[in-house]
């Protein structure tokens, strides 16, 4: 969002100007000079907001102030949503209709731009070393689960309350998919006209 060029103090032509000040109280139709006059005793500039007016509109501001605030404001427009770090956390024993929710809860994060971080937790004997390879195969069939393609940053690993992968939404895999489905609409859209016609010749 481009901050837009104004008019300010000389700058501005025009014998006379429609004159606002900081609070936009209306001081009406003066000479140019004298509004300037009235900016600088007032430590302020005489700023060209309705040019297209005639005679054109001019506030008393702070101009610096203004385009800092203009500034801030553009730079907020164009700033992409902040990436975050999301958990997600399952158990050992977690059952089929709670996997089923938290599997729908990590798909929300990664469609969002969120990278998530799976946890599987062990507790008591499940941290010996047979449960525990169990563990880390519970948590990679948690993670096909995901109706989301994912790419994971590296090894699933083991730390003192079980297993920890990090993923995050794969876009080139989300991206071929996508297309991949435009390809199967458009090779199916020929066969349904095709059939028509067919259908057409045996009413016939």
């Amino acid at each position: 969002m481009a901050i837009p060029k104004l008019r300010v103090n000389h700058q501005i032509r025009l014998p006379e100007v429609q004159v606002i000040d900081q609070e936009g109280k209306q001081l009406g139709v003066m000479k140019t000079s004298d509004a300037l006059k009235l900016a600088l005793d007032g430590d302020l500039d005489l700023v060209e907001v309705g040019p297209n007016s005639r005679p054109p509109i001019a506030k008393l501001m702070d101009y610096g102030k203004y385009q800092y605030q203009k500034s801030k404001e553009a730079k907020a427009h164009g700033r992409a949503p902040k990436q975050e770090t999301k958990a997600v956390r399952v158990g050992f024993k977690t059952g089929e209709h709670d996997l089923a929710f938290k599997a729908k809860k990590a798909d929300e994060f990664l469609q969002a731009g969120h990278i998530v971080k799976i946890e599987l937790t062990l507790r008591g004997r499940e941290k010996a070393a047979a449960f525990a390879q169990m563990g880390r195969q519970k948590l990679l069939d948690f993670v096909s689960r995901l109706q989301t393609p994912v790419t994971a940053q590296g090894q699933p690993n083991r730390g003192p309350y079980g297993w920890v992968l990090m993923i995050q939404r794969d876009k080139k895999a989300a991206q071929k998919t996508k297309n991949h489905g435009k390809t199967q609409e458009q090779e199916g859209a020929p066969e349904a006209r095709e059939g028509n016609r067919d259908g057409e010749g045996a009413q016939a």
